[in-house]
């Protein structure tokens, strides 16, 4: 078996975020998105803070550990930019950005990239959460810069 067989990388698992009021993260996440809330105990990693796993069913979660007395995070190297999930069509695309907008969520309209289409939402603590498309391959030029 060749290195590069053994050493591949199969997707992502999750994404964890800091944010400052997990009720308040629960109710964007889970009742105004729709995640099921899959785990809601002490992080391993820090037994002092609560830390949410929310998961959509398809083995890819995000969670927060909740970090009150931290202060607001600057935009900078070493700070992520922001995540995606993804629907199945642009249809459904559409009906997510209408829905947020009849909820008085500010959500941007949509973003073609040409192998896929986004729209930006920012969450209570102001990370950026991208609702994207299926990727059908982005051709011969790999992604879009």
């Amino acid at each position: 078996m060749s290195d590069e067989k053994r050493m591949q990388l199969r997707g992502l698992h999750h994404v964890t975020a800091i944010c400052a009021d997990l009720e308040r993260t629960i109710a964007f996440y889970r009742d105004m998105l729709g995640l099921a809330v899959v785990h809601d105990a002490p992080s391993d990693d820090d037994p002092d803070a609560r830390h949410v796993w929310f998961g959509s069913g398809d083995g890819t979660y995000v969670s927060f550990m909740e970090y009150p007395e931290l202060p607001p995070g600057q935009i900078g190297r070493g700070v992520t930019h922001h995540f995606a999930l993804r629907v199945d069509s642009e249809e459904e695309q559409e009906a997510w950005r209408d829905y947020l907008k009849a909820h008085d969520v500010e959500c941007t309209d949509v973003y073609d990239r040409g192998a896929f289409r986004s729209i930006y939402v920012a969450d209570p603590d102001g990370h950026v959460v991208e609702i994207a498309t299926r990727v059908n391959g982005f051709g011969a030029g790999g992604p879009p810069a």
